[in-house]
């Protein structure tokens, strides 16, 4: 009986650690899958995703030029394009440069009238993120003191030197793309990374800007909205 007894114990106990394996396991696969899923936007475009903490990022700056509902965004190519969009309050895009080859590196730039348009600019299921929502990514990364370094691409093929603190050991891989002020100059290329939250202020929007020589990610308050920056999307749920 006795003997009996222990072999159910060691049975017991090895059908425990089966199951404690599997659920590793199957915790670990799942948490690939979601670090390996991409998301597909109504032009085509393909974005691969990380999770951060309970959030899941795209892992590129948006491309797209038709908001979610199939309306194009008009795109302004010359200065003055760009001026009167903002002037007039209107959605707009451009390449950096208005160089396509820029698009296929570092996404399109947006002015926030595309960014916070009822039509939506995210595909159906993400969003733009409000600046809350950036704090949570920065402070989940160490800070905003020690952030930028965790996000940004490592090296330097398209950073400046010396790209300080930069490991990007979150897997958010933010690039150096530039911006283009209201009077539709461009400027910063391969100096700064600079993102739209939706989250308006006083003095205009809520950003998150990036630089070459910084290891933190800043948050600034005062962007115009007729700048030109780029966009990160956000899952709409927490994992």
């Amino acid at each position: 009986m006795n003997e009996e007894n222990s072999l159910i114990k060691r049975s017991e106990t090895s059908l425990i650690r089966i199951g404690k394996s599997l659920a590793i396991t199957n915790k670990l696969l799942n948490e690939f899958d979601r670090l390996s899923e991409t998301v597909t936007e109504i032009d085509g475009n393909i974005y691969h995703t990380v999770k951060i903490g309970t959030q899941v990022w795209m892992v590129e700056n948006l491309n797209v030029s038709h908001f979610r509902n199939g309306e194009i965004i008009p795109e302004a190519k010359t200065a003055e394009e760009w001026k009167e969009a903002g002037n007039k309050k209107q959605p707009a895009w451009c390449y950096y440069d208005n160089n396509p080859d820029n698009g296929k590196i570092y996404g399109k730039l947006f002015n926030w009238y595309a960014v916070n348009d009822s039509r939506g600019l995210a595909p159906l299921g993400w969003h733009i993120p409000s600046d809350d929502e950036w704090t949570m990514l920065t402070e989940f990364l160490g800070g905003e003191s020690y952030a930028g370094g965790k996000m940004k691409e490592a090296g330097t093929l398209h950073w400046e030197s010396p790209n300080y603190g930069a490991d990007n050991s979150s897997g958010f891989t933010a690039i150096p793309g530039g911006s283009r002020n209201l009077n539709g100059l461009f400027h910063g290329i391969g100096i700064a990374g600079d993102f739209w939250s939706v989250t308006e202020s006083n003095c205009g929007v809520w950003s998150l800007d990036i630089f070459y020589c910084l290891e933190s990610a800043c948050r600034k308050e005062y962007k115009d909205k007729n700048t030109g920056y780029f966009v990160r999307c956000l899952r709409d749920y927490f994992i």
